[in-house]
């Protein structure tokens, strides 16, 4: 039985107790306020067990709540940290990308320089000779042209 239904009970037993004539107090059995204290002092170690029963519940719980939430900080917090290491992995390919990019055009640019250079360097030995053919080739046509003339003279 419920420990408030029997301090219920008690109550009513004052209460509809017989007035003392002349006073304020009443008479109730005795019998009747000793079984109703021996049922409470039955009732009240049941209740206290299961208070306890649900305060430990409920320790137990709330140290459950509190792994589960430490366990998912944990986890978030190796989350944060994956992704931090990711995005330095992405920053780290992107600077090694542009040095890579930096390098080739620097390649590109010594390469079609050299290029240009080797072009000129041709195309001025080309030059040398095509002046060296064409002062032969005028030549050869002042020793036709001489010849020409020692003919018409003689």
């Amino acid at each position: 039985m419920d420990v408030l239904v029997l301090i219920d009970k008690l109550d009513d037993s004052i209460h509809n107790g017989k007035p003392v004539p002349l006073t304020d107090q009443v008479r109730v059995e005795r019998e009747q306020i000793y079984d109703i204290l021996d049922q409470m002092r039955a009732t009240v170690p049941e209740e206290i067990k299961q208070a306890r029963w649900i305060v430990k519940e409920r320790q137990e719980m709330l140290a459950e709540a509190k792994r589960e939430a430490e366990r998912i900080i944990r986890e978030a917090r190796d989350q944060q940290e994956r992704l931090i290491n990711q995005q330095e992995v992405v920053r780290l390919a992107e600077r090694q990308a542009e040095d890579i990019v930096e390098e080739a055009r620097s390649r590109e640019r010594e390469i079609r320089l050299g290029a240009e250079d080797y072009a000129d360097d041709i195309l001025n030995t080309l030059e040398v000779n095509l002046q060296k053919f064409t002062q032969a080739v005028q030549r050869g046509r002042e020793r036709l042209a001489g010849r020409e003339q020692s003919a018409e003279v003689g």
